[in-house]
Parts: C-alpha cells; structure tokens; sequence
C-alpha cells in the first residue's frame, strides 16, 4: 500500500471560520514542519500526540496566517497513518494557499476518499463502516443520516461477522469429515448441519428484510397524489408542503404533468407528485398527463388516491392500478359532510382539517417502525450480499443427505464469501473503488 504523505483540505469549500488542511502517511510531521512554527521554543518534531498548539502556519505566495497544529501518531488516528491537521482562518483563498505550500514541502494531494480508503486498508474500519460514513456526510434527511451512524458504528458488519463465524464452525466440522474420514472420529450430524444451516439463512432474510424500509430511508418515500379532476389533488399537496407549490382551480384539468414536493415527516423524506386527474373523457395534451399520472403512480412507495363525496367506480379503479399501499383521503371537509366509511381519513385540504392526522399515516403507512429507528440496511449492494448469501444456503441445505459434504461445504464457502463483500473481506478491487470514490477529496 502507498504510504507517501497525502493532503487535501478537510473542510467545505467556501468561506468560513476555520479551515482544516489534513496530511496523513510516511513523514507527515515532518512536512507539517516546514509549514507550522509553533509559538515559544517548541518544536514540530517534539509534539505530543492529541495535542493542540498555537503558532504561525506559511502559505505559498508569502503569506503567513495564525492557527493550530495537531498531531495524531500511528496507529492512533482515523487513518492508522501518522496525522496532522493544520487548523488556519477559512478563507477559501487562504486555506488553497496552505495546501499549496504544504504541497510544496513534499506531500502528495489525496485523491477523493483517499483518507477513508488508507483507514480501510489498516484496518481502521470496515467496507460497511465507509459506507455508512458516506451515507452520513451525504444524507438529505435526519432518519438517512442516523441510519448512517448505525452502518458506521458498525453494526450490520458485527452482524455479517456472526453469521460468518456460524459458517466457518460448520465449515470446520465438514472439514473434518472430508480430511479425515478414516479416522476414528466422531461423525457430524448431517441433521444438526442442516438445522444450524437453516438457523443461519433464517437470520440472512430477516437482515435482508430491513432493507425495504432502509431503501425509503435512504432514497425518500415516493407518494402519487392522484384521483379524479377537482377532487383537490392540488389542493392538498399545498396543505401538505404549507405553501402554495401546485396551481389550484375549479376548472378541470388544470394540472397537466407532474407536480412534485418534498416534506420531512418524523425525519424521512416525503417525495409528493401531484399528478393529473385521471378521467375518460380528456383532451389530447391532458391525456399526456393522464399518462405521467399512470408512470408516477406505478413507481410510487404510496398512493394517496382523493376523493370527494363517494368512493365511486373511477376511484376503486385506481386502486387495483397501485402495486403499492393506497390511503384513501376523502377531501373537502369543510362542506360539512359525514364521514362515510370508505375513506381511510377525511380531511380538508382548504381549512387545514385533518392533515396532522394525514400526516401520521402517512409515516405509518410507508414505513416500519424499525425504519424509524434507524434502517439496518439501506445499500442496496449489501441487500444483493445477502440475498446470494441466503441463495448459496437454500442450494446447502436442500444438498446435505443428497451429496457428499465436501460438496455441501462449496455453497456454505459461497455463503461466506458473500458476506464478506459487506465487512470488505472479500470485495474486489472494482468494488472498493466505487466505493471510495463517492467521497469528496479530503475525506
């Protein structure tokens, strides 16, 4: 592995109050010594580590800032290299100008994501860990973010690694009965294989299982507005959101494509598309909106199909279109009308009535409790992992009895290997570097 001094800037392009330029690898104090001067008689080299000092940082074109210096020794830092960061002022141009010098001192510029893959590479954290790390900086929502930190804390990695020390112990019993089948040994129960191999897979699908929540949490949850012309389609995406974001009129067909909206509910994204009202009888430009109303209804998470007055024919109609949950809103209830036992929840979308009470259904409509917690997967790379993991299990188990165990053990390695993709014990290079290069130089 390359271990030449990398550096990049670590914090956010712009303008702010403190700036951070990070070196990580073979010789980084030293180089952060021709750059920091720190304050008294101290000298860079003498640093202790996880301490701060004070003093003057040089920056190229002859300019001097005031900052700090830090210094982590191996193995003890995020990377597991030698670290130092130099804390300056946060003036972009003046940040640019330190790198630069530090550049010019015998560091190399890091690559996008070349600190969390040298973290990788020692050991610092696993496959999953990184990608958790990225979700984190890149999530668009608190529910994404938190279920981030739980992918970098390292849970679904401890998890990956239980089960795959449930498979190297029958690995190892197989083993044993394949190597030595002379011996006077005691043989391994082919029932108790085939119990533990089951136990195993019924714990690789219900993992797998998180992910239908994990993937809302992560990409937003899709919900088609849709239903006849003027049944308030419109009207209620802008109670929703709490401002006016569609056109509303009594004229129907005023909506012609594809309206969307974005809402945070219990901190996951909602993604609205208030689509066109679906009737028979429609003019040719209103019709291509009938058609984006059809394409966003059949990839949505959730239907919200409105409707005033009776729950008629056009309206069971599209729920036998949806292939996803429906909440039947019945609107305007501010005309004064009963509830009339069809609809899931009655509302007004002009008064406000009933939409906080929308609003919680939605939440637990779309998404499972568990979800709200923090989803356990949200990659779809580690959803596939699994699925062939729990693949290569089903092919073991209906083999033990029918083959020879060293047959058996083929599918049980297979289920392994599978597994270690997610911790990064067996994930290619092809794989680590799309991985890494979602990171933004610096991290």
């Amino acid at each position: 592995m390359d271990s030449q001094c990398i550096a990049a800037i670590s914090t956010a392009a712009g303008t702010g109050g403190v700036a951070i330029i990070r070196l990580s690898g073979s010789g980084a104090l030293e180089i952060a010594g021709k750059v920091f001067s720190p304050a008294g008689k101290r000298e860079v080299k003498d640093f202790r580590p996880r301490y701060m000092y004070a003093g003057s940082i040089a920056a190229a074109g002859g300019i001097t800032d005031f900052g700090l210096c830090v210094y982590f020794r191996a193995p003890h830092s995020f990377t597991g290299e030698d670290v130092v960061e130099l804390h300056c002022h946060g003036g972009a141009e003046l940040s640019r100008a330190v790198l630069k010098k530090v550049l010019q001192s015998g560091a190399r510029a890091a690559t996008a994501g070349e600190f969390t893959m040298r973290a990788f590479l020692n050991g610092k954290l696993s496959l999953a860990a990184a990608e958790g790390l990225a979700d984190m900086i890149n999530g668009q929502s608190s529910a994404e973010v938190r279920a981030g930190s739980l992918l970098y804390a390292g849970r679904l990695t401890q998890r990956a690694e239980e089960i795959q020390a449930g498979l190297t112990d029958i690995l190892a019993m197989t083993g044993a009965d394949v190597d030595y089948p002379e011996e006077d040994i005691e043989r391994t129960e082919l029932s108790d294989i085939a119990a533990r191999l089951k136990e195993l897979k019924g714990d690789i699908d219900a993992l797998a299982a998180t992910y239908e929540g994990g993937k809302k949490i992560k990409n937003g949850v899709a919900v088609a507005i849709c239903g006849r012309p003027n049944a308030g389609k419109s009207s209620l995406l802008n109670a929703l959101l709490g401002y006016d974001k569609a056109i509303v009129s009594s004229a129907a067909g005023t909506t012609r494509d594809v309206v969307e909206g974005e809402l945070e509910l219990e901190g996951v994204r909602f993604n609205f598309f208030d689509t066109a009202g679906i009737r028979e009888q429609a003019g040719e430009i209103e019709k291509l909106g009938i058609v984006r109303a059809k394409q966003a209804l059949a990839a949505a998470d959730l239907a919200l199909v409105v409707y005033e007055g009776a729950f008629g024919d056009e309206e069971k109609r599209l729920v036998t279109q949806c292939s996803c949950p429906v909440i039947k809103v019945r609107n305007k209830r501010d005309l004064g009308d009963v509830p009339g036992g069809d609809e899931d929840i009655f509302v007004s979308a002009l008064s406000g009535e009933g939409m906080e009470e929308l609003k919680k259904l939605l939440v637990n409509t779309a998404l499972p409790q568990s979800a709200l917690e923090g989803a356990f997967l949200i990659e779809e790379r580690h959803y596939a992992a699994l699925k062939r993991a729990s693949e290569s299990l089903r092919s073991a188990c209906d083999a033990v009895g029918a083959f020879p165990v060293d047959i058996v053990s083929v599918d049980i390695r297979s289920a392994w290997d599978a597994l270690g993709e997610i911790t990064g014990e067996t994930a290619t290079e092809e794989i680590v570097d799309t991985i890494f290069s979602k990171f933004c130089v610096g991290k």
